[in-house]
């Protein structure tokens, strides 16, 4: 395996890792709108969308890699899409990175000083996805030009087989004429042989 195409795998697997929790808290969101009856808004649908077709794509890429290498450049060109749609993903999330999630509240008491952290969880769940898709970003453009380089690996690749083919069918060509020759040669010479022996033989009579 070339090293373009085990760094290949290598990220991908990672995209694996990355875009499993993005599916699970989005789709935690989205079970929560449904339930009350009302419509997702698009800065969570989006990205939901984009990381649950991303998630099997990545996954199947990985199982088939030895088919899905020959297909690179079909693969490189999934993952340019991919990496458009998670920037729009992320573009849509941008307002949840100004929101903190914590408030931190601190005193002193009569037996001494306190801090008291307290977390909203659908905010934080809410950041960690927007942190995720920006990954999910940079790991599908990374994608993109390894799957281009795994395609010239293996065109070069595609192009020794043709000419090792190509080679071998003239090299049989050419004994199989040898032998035609050979063979026409050998049929000829009994028959001229025949040819002179009826000859002489014409001869000695007459005389």
């Amino acid at each position: 395996m070339a090293i373009s195409g085990f760094l290949f795998l290598s990220w991908r697997i990672f995209e694996i890792i990355i875009t499993t929790p993005i599916v699970g808290m989005l789709g935690w969101f989205v079970h929560q709108y449904v339930r009350v009856n009302q419509l997702t808004p698009d800065w969570i649908l989006v990205l939901f969308i984009v990381s649950t077709l991303a998630l099997p794509w990545t996954f199947f890429t990985v199982i088939s890699y030895l088919r899905a290498r020959h297909d690179a450049l079909f693969v490189a060109f999934v993952d340019l899409l991919f990496f458009g749609a998670f920037i729009a993903g992320v573009v849509l999330m941008r307002n949840i990175a100004k929101i903190d999630c914590s408030n931190l509240n601190a005193g002193v008491t009569t037996s001494g000083s306190y801090f008291d952290l307290n977390v909203n969880k659908t905010c934080a769940m809410l950041k960690a996805c927007f942190a995720l898709g920006i990954i999910c970003v940079i790991a599908f453009f990374v994608t993109f030009i390894l799957a281009l380089l795994v395609h010239h690996h293996h065109k070069n690749d595609d192009k020794v087989v043709v000419k090792r083919e190509y080679h071998n069918s003239r090299h049989s060509n050419r004994r199989s004429g040898s032998r035609d020759y050979r063979g026409s040669r050998d049929y000829d010479r009994p028959r001229s042989s025949g040819r002179s022996h009826h000859s002489t033989s014409r001869r000695n009579y007459y005389v």
